[in-house]
């Protein structure tokens, strides 16, 4: 019989809020909102916040496993490349803003050259980390013994995909904006890191925290790299045509169940398996982070606050605001 006088153990949290760097500054996104905070040239945070579509972030589609990574994803490399053109117009100071017809603010995140921007940079990324490995296994396979070419020949093909992804972000790492855009990203994880152990935000403190985060988008493309290869593996031999469009094919299903996978993992990080079978995603993130200073951790506590904000009050903090040059200690006291 249970004592129905027992303490009742108190639910736990579920945390959803994630971002991306940007150009001098972080995006943060939560269930119900967004918010991309950048340092303009004189030294002011220019944060922007607004809704997040709900039908995606709140709706029946959000609960449908599988669906609901695709719909996400696509999301998130759409909002994520409109936060860097949001980001570059402020680290540039563009002053003219985006309005209606009536003439009053509209959402910056808006028009078809962004839309265009996110096509091709998706078409970029599948021809580079897709195609091309696929059509480099599928020469391979003339010289490849008989006996075991498939497995062979998707092996290869694995291992071409990852030489690419982690040469390209080990590369770009060497050029210095990107090198301030690895520093923002790692104020993004400690950011929500702090956030998520309840520790109070303010730079010196989210500074002690890790540069890891097991949400991450660095994570996520491990985990599509190792699924491809496993998935790939199980499909009948294929001429070099019907390879590549094999694998333009199943890249949704393979998103798909590596967002599950990501999603499952970070929620069970209590547990030593999961967090051993992590540890590869969770090491690759060292080369998309670095060490943030204080102005890159003040702009990525004052992105988070201003999601906290929206989605605690159920309205936009504002439009476009911008925090006076104060020291960095007090930005987001």
């Amino acid at each position: 019989m249970s004592n129905t006088n027992a303490p009742l153990k108190e639910a736990q949290p579920t945390f959803n809020y994630g971002g991306q760097a940007v150009i001098e500054g972080v995006m943060m996104r939560g269930s119900r909102a967004l918010a991309v905070a950048v340092r303009n040239p004189e030294n002011e945070i220019v944060v922007h916040t607004e809704p997040l579509d709900a039908r995606i972030y709140g709706g029946r589609i959000a609960r449908l496993p599988f669906l609901r990574g695709l719909t996400l994803l696509w999301d998130a490399l759409g909002l994520g490349i409109k936060s860097l053109m949001f980001s570059a117009e402020v680290a540039l100071e563009e002053d003219e803003k985006p309005t209606d017809e009536n003439g009053e603010p509209g959402k910056v995140f808006e028009g078809p050259a962004q839309w265009g921007t996110v096509l091709f940079s998706l078409s970029f990324s599948i021809l580079l980390f897709f195609v091309f490995p696929a059509f480099v296994a599928g020469l391979a396979e003339r010289w490849l013994p008989a006996t075991g070419t498939q497995i062979i020949s998707n092996l290869i093909e694995g291992l071409v995909r990852l030489a690419l992804l982690v040469g390209y972000i080990w590369g770009i790492g060497f050029i210095p904006d990107i090198k301030r855009l690895y520093g923002y990203h790692g104020a993004e994880h400690k950011t929500i890191n702090a956030y998520e152990d309840g520790a109070t935000l303010t730079p010196e403190i989210v500074a002690h925290y890790s540069l890891e985060h097991p949400r991450c988008g660095t994570a996520f493309l491990l985990t599509v790299v190792i699924f491809s290869i496993l998935i790939y593996t199980l499909l009948p031999p294929l001429g070099i045509v019907a390879r590549i469009l094999s694998r333009i094919v199943l890249l949704p299903v393979i998103a798909g169940l590596g967002y599950e996978f990501l999603r499952f993992t970070a929620a069970h990080q209590d547990n030593a398996f999961i967090r051993f079978i992590t540890k590869p995603n969770l090491a690759l993130q060292h080369l998309t982070t670095n060490e943030p200073d204080p102005t890159m951790l003040a702009v990525a506590i004052a992105a988070l606050q201003h999601v906290l904000a929206y989605e605690n009050n159920q309205q936009e903090v504002a439009d476009s605001i911008i925090l006076a040059e104060v020291p960095a200690s007090n930005i987001a006291s």
